[in-house]
């Protein structure tokens, strides 16, 4: 296929070919089993390995990304005090629509458990084909005291902030939590700087973020020939179990994210925003197909501002301050998407969460959603972190990257949606507070 067909169409057809090429495997496998055992061992020698270039280029950024993205985010904001009722508003407004994206995430995956539908031999299989690293997060896990105030400290605050964030003790990913929290601190230190100082470490920040976002973008173009080869080895060595499960995924995680934008936000335009929500999707139709074809908030920013200012009739203001800032901080699909992956890549190997981890999940999926670049495939670094955070393989990211494409443009859909919802809630907000007396 040509290079100048869009990388999502080269990836799905690769995800196509995988998937095909590993079911004719699997037939040809029943009648002549010396076929099968052959093709599984060239996928450990040579699909695995290829596979893990592409995996590995993600694992190189997590630690410069989050660090660097989250940073920015927060140091971006500037003195807050000083923005007044429409800082405010936005803000919490942002948070808010992020939490409750997750939430509708969790509890779908709860209640559909997508990852419990591979059969026990199969996610032994999974397991095995890992080299152990999920049986050894497992009996971590199983070893771990039960969460109370002193284990969270020692989880956000550990001792040797380096030798956590690198992994140094273990041989999966550091942990991004310390990471996280140390990131937020850099950036609230930096609000606090003068103006000329603060812009310096902005700019200093957004010039490694965007380079560990070339490095991403060096990752995907190797995504058409990985996918195939990374779905096809699984599949011929598990069984196809897993399209099943990873069927049940996709469908549960784009309703949850249908639900979130015309569930959510359309409750948010009736009772926050005083407009009919049949209506006010009519409007912005436009600028949900625009998100939906690019994957990308930043690209529909332009459109975002002129839907903003042509068809709800938002003050310039208002739409000026919203809405750039939600293309980079304000990611609720994502978020949601974030946190369903983890979910189901935990209940594929086994790894159990609880209450309370799926709380701090929660949180983290808002954070790290925050600090994920606005380009197509610019939440997998980030996902691989949190993977490695709860006790699941970051090697899992392998399981979905094919369908990554596919719920990319769902996602950005929700992402782009959410943001003109909210500068809209906020518009009216401003007018009702700051009309004149009749």
């Amino acid at each position: 296929m040509s290079r100048s067909t869009p990388l999502a169409k080269r990836i799905l057809w690769g995800l196509l070919i995988g998937v095909v090429a590993a079911i004719a495997t699997l037939v040809i496998g029943r009648f002549h089993p010396a076929t099968l055992a052959w093709m599984q061992r060239v996928s450990t020698a040579v699909f695995d390995p290829f596979g893990q270039i592409f995996l590995r280029m993600l694992f190189f950024v997590v630690i410069p990304l989050v660090f660097t993205s989250l940073a920015s985010g927060v140091t971006q904001l500037g003195r807050l005090d000083r923005l007044g009722p429409l800082a405010g508003r936005t803000f919490f407004l942002f948070f808010l629509n992020m939490a409750i994206a997750v939430v509708i995430g969790l509890v779908m995956m709860n209640t559909v458990e997508p990852g419990h539908h591979l059969g026990e031999q199969a996610r032994t299989q999974l397991m095995t084909e890992y080299g152990g690293a999920a049986d050894q997060l497992i009996a971590k896990e199983a070893r771990q005291p039960g969460m109370s105030l002193a284990v969270l400290v020692e989880m956000f605050m550990p001792r040797n902030l380096f030798g956590a964030v690198t992994g140094a003790s273990r041989d999966a990913l550091g942990d991004v939590l310390p990471l996280i929290l140390f990131a937020i601190l850099v950036g609230a230190a930096a609000t606090q700087l003068p103006e000329k100082e603060r812009k310096r470490v902005q700019q200093a920040l957004d010039t490694v973020s965007d380079l560990m976002t070339k490095i991403v973008g060096f990752a995907l173009e190797l995504a058409p020939y990985a996918v195939p080869a990374m779905i096809y080895s699984v599949i011929v060595k598990v069984g196809v179990d897993v399209l099943l499960a990873l069927s049940v995924f996709v469908v549960g995680c784009t309703l949850a994210l249908a639900l979130h934008l015309f569930g959510t936000m359309s409750l948010w335009v009736r009772y926050l925003a005083g407009r009919s929500p049949v209506a006010y999707f009519r409007q912005i139709r436009s600028l949900l197909i625009a998100a939906f074809s690019t994957s990308s908030s930043s690209a529909c920013l332009p459109a975002s501002l002129a839907v903003a200012h042509d068809e709800l009739k938002l003050a310039p203001s208002t739409a000026g301050f919203v809405l750039p800032l939600g293309a980079t901080m304000n990611m609720s699909g994502t978020a949601l998407f974030e946190g369903c992956v983890v979910l189901f890549i935990a209940q594929a190997f086994g790894v159990e969460l609880s209450l309370t981890h799926q709380v701090i999940l929660m949180l983290l999926s808002v954070l790290s959603a925050v600090a994920v670049a606005g380009i197509p495939g610019g939440s997998l670094p980030m996902i691989a972190g949190l993977l490695a955070t709860f006790g699941v393989p970051p090697e899992g990211l392998g399981i979905i990257i094919g369908v990554d494409r596919i719920l990319d443009m769902v996602r950005t859909t929700v992402n782009v949606g959410s943001d003109i919802v909210t500068a809209t809630v906020v518009d009216h907000q401003l007018r009702e507070r700051f009309a004149e007396p009749a």
